[in-house]
C-alpha cells in the first residue's frame, strides 16, 4: 500500500519554484501532523465573532489540502475538534461551520483531481446527524482513492483513542480469539484509529500553548515536535517550510 501511493506521488508536478527547489535537494517527511490552535485568542485579539472564527478555522483545511498537493507529502494528519467540543458554549455554531466544511470538501475538485482520500479520526459519530452525514458522504466518496491522506481529527480525544483499543482487544480475549499474552504494541497500533497510516515525522503545533491536548497519544512517542507559537489563522506556507526544516535538521543531528 505505501509503495503504491509513494510512486503515484512521484508523478505529481509541483506548483512553485521554491517548492520544487526545496523538493529537489532535501528530505520531506511523509506523514506531518499539525494542530489548529489559537483562534480564541486571535478572535479577542481582531474583535472577531467565534462564527467568522470557525468559519475561517475551517475553511483554512482547504489551504492545507492544496499545500498537501503542492509539497507532495503523502499524509498530513490535522486536529480540528477536540473531544469536549459538546461542552463548548459555541457548540451550535462550531456544527454549523462543520457542517458547512464538508459540504465545501465535497466540491472541492482538487480532492477528486489528486485522489485524496478524507478519513476523520474521533468519535465523529456522536456529533448531530447534520454534521455526521456530510462527513460519511465524503469519507464514502474517497474510500478507494489512495494518492493522498488527510486525516482529520474531530471530536477527538488522545486517551480515548487507546481505552477504545484496549476496549477492542478485550472483548477479543473474551471471546476466545487472542490470547492476553500475544497482547503488544502492535496490538495496539492496529486497533487505535490511525491504524492505517505510519506515525507522523513531525507535529507542528501552531496556537500560544506548549502542549498537544494528548493529539496522537500513542503514535507521536518518537515524533519531532515543533512549536509555532502563530495561531492556525495566520500560519502560513513559509511557517509550515521553517517547521519542515526544523525537523530535517533534528534528523540530521540523530542520524
Amino acid at each position: 500500500m505505501w509503495l503504491s501511493y509513494m510512486s503515484r506521488n512521484t508523478m505529481l508536478g509541483l506548483k512553485s519554484s521554491r517548492i520544487n527547489k526545496m523538493l529537489g535537494a532535501k528530505e520531506m517527511p511523509k506523514h506531518v501532523a499539525l494542530t489548529m490552535g489559537g483562534q480564541l485568542s486571535y478572535a479577542k485579539a481582531h474583535n472577531v465573532s467565534i462564527e467568522e472564527i470557525y468559519k475561517m478555522m475551517f475553511s483554512k483545511i482547504n489551504w492545507l489540502l492544496d499545500l498537501q498537493i503542492n509539497m507532495n507529502i503523502p499524509i498530513i494528519t490535522a486536529y480540528v475538534l477536540t473531544g469536549d467540543v459538546k461542552e463548548s458554549p459555541h457548540f451550535s455554531t462550531i456544527i454549523d461551520k462543520l457542517v458547512e466544511l464538508f459540504e465545501n470538501l465535497r466540491n472541492n475538485s482538487r480532492i477528486y483531481d489528486n485522489k485524496i482520500k478524507i478519513s476523520v479520526l474521533g468519535k465523529w459519530y456522536d456529533l448531530p446527524g447534520r454534521a455526521v452525514e456530510p462527513i460519511k458522504s465524503i469519507i464514502d466518496e474517497t474510500r478507494d482513492y489512495d494518492s493522498f491522506f488527510l486525516n482529520l481529527c474531530i471530536n477527538y480525544d488522545g486517551k480515548e483513542e487507546i481505552v477504545d483499543a484496549c476496549r477492542i482487544l478485550g472483548r477479543r480475549i473474551q471471546a476466545g480469539k487472542i490470547d492476553i499474552e500475544s497482547i503488544d504494541r502492535e496490538s495496539i497500533k492496529d486497533n487505535i484509529y490511525s491504524s492505517y497510516f505510519l506515525p507522523p515525522d513531525i507535529v507542528i503545533k501552531t496556537g500560544p500553548e506548549k502542549n498537544l491536548n494528548g493529539f496522537l497519544l500513542w503514535d507521536t512517542t518518537n515524533s519531532h515536535t515543533y512549536f509555532s507559537g502563530k495561531s492556525w489563522l495566520k500560519f502560513n506556507e513559509k511557517d509550515f517550510e521553517k517547521a519542515v526544516e526544523d525537523w530535517r535538521k533534528g534528523r540530521a543531528i540523530h542520524a
